[in-house]
């Protein structure tokens, strides 16, 4: 049975373990975009990601849905949004791999989480993710996506393997100035 595809971001709720740093299998996109990542990401001992994974587990017992969307935050604000998308998602993808699931890797959902976490970040400047996680609720929900994809989209091969455009509604950034609210 193929799992939910929130799962991908979601994963499982332990603490991930530490990814190697073997990840050999990019895509030509991100290949071509190695210059622009943070040099800490491409090579070292520690990561950028493994950085960013221990301050974001520090504080937390597991690893669930808010933990991803602040491992993000403290991508995007540190690196920009385009960087944070290869470092977030090869980050994930080595994770999964290691953790014997690379199944679970989704392309879509990885990058579009990051996207919409940096659409919000850019939109605001709190400098503690408290803060910012009160003042957009909305990405706590690990349902969001399926606001923007229907549920076959994100379930099929297409999107799971490369990005796939939202088939429900645009993202905010691609509406103009139309912004994501929820209703407590």
């Amino acid at each position: 049975m193929t799992p939910h595809p929130q799962e991908a971001w979601d994963g499982d709720t332990t603490r991930p373990q530490k990814a190697r740093n073997d990840d050999t299998t990019h895509s030509q996109e991100a290949q071509d975009s190695d210059t622009t990542r943070p040099q800490e990401a491409r090579d070292g001992d520690t990561t950028a990601f493994e950085a960013l994974m221990a301050e974001v587990m520090g504080t937390a017992e597991r690893f669930g849905h808010r933990e991803h969307v602040h491992l993000t935050w403290l991508a995007v604000r540190r690196y920009g949004v385009s960087p944070a998308v290869d470092l977030i998602c090869d980050g994930i993808r080595r994770t999964a791999r290691y953790a014997g699931a690379p199944r679970k890797y989704h392309v879509t959902v990885s990058r579009a989480w990051v996207e919409l976490v940096g659409h919000h970040a850019g939109e605001s400047g709190e400098d503690d993710f408290a803060e910012f996680a009160g003042r957009h609720p909305a990405l706590l929900d690990k349902r969001l996506l399926t606001r923007f994809y229907r549920p076959a989209t994100l379930a099929g091969p297409r999107a799971r393997t490369g990005w796939v455009e939202p088939d429900l509604t645009p993202f905010p950034w691609q509406e103009g100035d139309r912004r994501l609210t929820v209703k407590p």
